[in-house]
């Protein structure tokens, strides 16, 4: 059963819908389920200004993006790939403390998702893509 804050972050549309101008970008496909996304990102300085998607995928996938994308702010891009294997380890049930700038993602860790973490980490690898990194 997927919790009602999972649906209600992947209702959350505000930054879906992908723009002409993009300084990076990345489309991914998940080989295991078929999911699918597109991202567009405005970095400036090192920082992301902007960060769009759009997706043809589950609900967990679809917020996951949400939460990423309303949250891009908050992303330190010379600690993503650190952090991203942070929260693959938590997820692999090795010991962690998810980064502070990753609190948010904190609903995608029950163990009744663990099987899903291809759908959830679809958009985090597709930033990555994006940003050659």
């Amino acid at each position: 059963m997927i919790s009602d804050e999972i649906i209600k972050a992947a209702s959350n549309d505000k930054n879906y819908g992908l723009l002409g101008q993009a300084s990076h970008s990345s489309n991914l496909k998940n080989k295991i389920c078929g999911d699918k996304i597109a991202v567009q990102l405005k970095v400036k300085r090192n920082k992301i200004e902007s960060f769009r998607y759009e997706t043809e995928s589950c609900v967990l996938c679809q917020a996951s993006a949400s939460k990423l994308a309303n949250n891009a702010s908050l992303i330190s891009i010379s600690n993503l790939k650190k952090d991203v294997e942070i929260i693959y380890n938590i997820i692999d049930g090795k010991k962690g403390t998810l980064p502070k700038n990753f609190l948010y993602f904190k609903i995608f860790l029950k163990n009744q998702y663990k099987n899903r973490s291809s759908c959830i980490m679809l958009p985090f690898n597709a930033l990555i893509k994006a940003l050659k990194i």
